[in-house]
């Protein structure tokens, strides 16, 4: 069974066990698990549900691996840069994006 989620301005394609590095979210520290409602797309091998946009009845569940605080990890660096053809006209600038890790527990259709 799987089941296309949507999360932040991302779509993922998750299945039960999936370890998965998602958008940050503001959630409480004491939090256990996340609950994912914006279900697109369900599928068991046989049967398959569509929503529009989203299925009603449909919900993901998550859990951290460790704690809610702990769930928060960075990706890698990035360095965007500007360039125009002008003397010191240059700028790089650094950018890391904070993800929370997540393991998918339960996919409820």
């Amino acid at each position: 069974m799987y089941a296309i989620i949507e999360q932040g301005s991302k779509q993922y394609k998750v299945t039960e066990g999936d370890c998965l590095d998602i958008d940050l979210t503001e959630i409480s520290p004491k939090a256990k698990a996340i609950k994912l409602d914006k279900v697109l797309f369900v599928s068991d091998g046989k049967k398959v549900k569509i929503g529009n946009p989203y299925l009603k009845d449909a919900k993901v569940t998550a859990s951290f691996k460790t704690t809610a605080q702990d769930a928060v990890v960075k990706g890698q660096k990035l360095y965007p840069s500007h360039f125009r053809r002008r003397k010191n006209s240059k700028t790089r600038i650094g950018h890391r994006q904070k993800y929370l890790q997540v393991v998918i527990d339960k996919i409820e259709a």
